[in-house]
């Protein structure tokens, strides 16, 4: 028994990990080295790559008891970019409107950061459930609120970025347990999380702006 418990858990962590390579990587690239959010987020799909060209040559040297010629090897380099890299596009173009608030938010999806945009596709892709409430705003939009004014806000869109830099998701008629797994999940993967009463309850995720150092 725990021999199989163990071997779930092997499964479910490589499985997992391709995930953590691509977004985790992504943010630390930005975070620590400043490279921007395309040159980060292209990092975190080449470190991916290799990962998964480790799992396929793994798998291939398995089934066949050899590692592969050059014409091999260099077909398991483009397939793994190639789907990582399709995931990654996948993520930044397209959000269901089943996954967000209004119409409205659907098209305030593009205006997110690439990486932040990256990290929401990614736990939609576990969590069809999840409901993004609220991502691009001017400050017109907090009078209408009925909330004081903010001067900076990572949901307005960063000058050093061109992107926004938060976003809302429900966590009103979900379980404490979804939304303790929600918020631990965006905390993992290195953005900044904030679960608070605005007009409604809600956890607000961002990513650091150079505009707002500190801001969240």
């Amino acid at each position: 028994m725990k021999r199989l418990i163990y071997n779930l858990i092997k499964i479910v962590l490589l499985l997992v990990l391709p995930f953590i390579f691509l977004v985790r990587g992504s943010v630390y690239l930005n975070e620590t080295y400043s490279l921007g959010p395309w040159l980060s987020m292209g990092g975190g799909i080449l470190a991916t790559a290799v990962l998964l060209f480790l799992y396929f040559t793994f798998l291939y040297g398995k089934l066949t008891g050899r590692f592969g010629d050059s014409d091999n090897l260099m077909r398991r380099t483009a397939l793994s970019l190639m789907i990582v890299s399709a995931y990654a596009i996948y993520g930044l173009i397209f959000i269901s409107g089943n996954n967000t608030k209004t119409t409205e938010v659907q098209k305030e999806y593009s205006e997110l950061h690439p990486i932040l945009r990256l990290g929401v596709s990614t736990v939609v892709f576990f969590d069809k459930e999840l409901i993004v409430t609220d991502a691009s705003r001017v400050k017109e939009d907090y009078k209408k609120m009925g909330l004081k004014t903010k001067n900076r806000s990572l949901h307005y869109k960063q000058k050093s970025s061109g992107f926004v830099h938060a976003v809302d998701i429900r966590t009103k008629t979900r379980t404490a347990f979804r939304n303790n797994l929600l918020k631990f999940y965006f905390k993992a993967m290195g953005f900044n999380t904030l679960r608070h009463v605005g007009t409604e309850d809600h956890l607000h995720i961002s990513i650091q702006s150079k505009d707002a150092p500190g801001a969240i």
